[in-house]
């Protein structure tokens, strides 16, 4: 099969399409034939060695690239209940040691495995599980309830947007951080409040929430500036643990860290059939437009994902 692979760190001609074998599903293992892969930030990090570098890859002489996927299962392993060949699923790769989803086949465990949406195409299903995980559990680790309110930096990205229609449907309300042409696409997810991005973000956020705010997600990994606008006791979750602010003011301070969980992610696909959360794609691209899809990446200012189709 082809597939993206790094041997060595550096731009993107480091980035290679290589023939590899056609992997077997294991035990409790389902073989996904890809259909769309997106393209994430955590990839252009494998590719340039900042992973290596934090200590979060082991050295190996060849790594694959890859975290979201849809596709068709194509083999299941023993004892897999879930699945059936046939299946239209997405998943998500954790373990940066194993095969990438950016390739024609991809080996994940059960668990990692959710049914894909039925009312998208596979390219927007495949924007959905690092993203969506990403948003779905930083939500919750914040412990809002209903009336009250979260700072998101960020707000336009892909993990910015989606935590503003997970926070409107439950009752959450938001403040908005993003450019300023951004405010009726962060308005139409369901943000209360909207703030360009400034300088003096404590104090915009501060004019809106008097007191600050019960809760932050830093998507945008602004670091303390956005933790100046929480209120004394409140929770900051950070997507980036390096920029994790301290707990000033008896603030609550956690890192966000995805994992595939193949429970949550069902229920987000099912979110997305029932028209509560919206995936968007910037463009789609075949595997070996990989380079030119972590050039525009790399740029900034996409508004949705970019996916590779093998």
């Amino acid at each position: 099969m082809k597939a993206v692979a790094v041997r060595r760190f550096g731009g993107t001609e480091v980035l290679e399409i290589v023939d590899a074998a056609v992997p077997e599903a294991g035990p409790g293992q389902v073989r996904i034939r890809v259909a769309a892969a997106a393209v994430n930030r955590i990839d252009l990090s494998t590719r340039n060695g900042a992973l290596s570098e934090a200590g979060l890859l082991a050295p190996a002489p060849v790594v694959w690239l890859g975290w979201d996927v849809a596709g068709r299962v194509d083999q299941i392993g023993a004892g897999v209940s879930r699945f059936a060949v046939g299946d239209q699923v997405i998943g998500l790769r954790d373990v940066l040691s194993a095969g990438g989803t950016q390739a024609e086949y991809v080996v994940l465990d059960e668990g990692a495995v959710a049914p894909a949406p039925s009312g998208v195409p596979a390219a927007w299903a495949a924007t959905l599980p690092l993203i969506g995980l990403t948003a779905d559990r930083s939500l919750t680790l914040t412990g809002l309830r209903a009336g009250q309110t979260l700072l998101v930096t960020g707000a336009a990205g892909g993990v910015g947007a989606m935590l503003l229609e997970l926070a409107a449907a439950r009752g959450v309300r938001t403040v908005a951080v993003a450019g300023e042409d951004d405010e009726p696409l962060v308005r139409g997810l369901g943000a209360t409040w909207f703030v360009p991005r400034t300088s003096r973000l404590a104090e915009a956020v501060r004019r809106e929430v008097p007191g600050g705010v019960d809760a932050v997600v830093d998507a945008a990994v602004v670091g303390v500036a956005a933790h100046e606008a929480l209120r004394p006791e409140g929770t900051f979750v950070a997507l980036v643990a390096p920029f994790a602010p301290p707990p000033l003011r008896a603030t609550r301070v956690v890192v966000q860290e995805v994992f595939a969980d193949g429970a949550r992610l069902t229920r987000l696909a099912a979110l997305v059939d029932a028209g509560r959360l919206n995936l968007r794609v910037a463009d789609t691209l075949p595997l070996d437009q990989v380079g030119v899809a972590h050039d525009r990446l790399a740029a900034g200012g996409l508004r949705g994902r970019l996916v590779l189709v093998p």
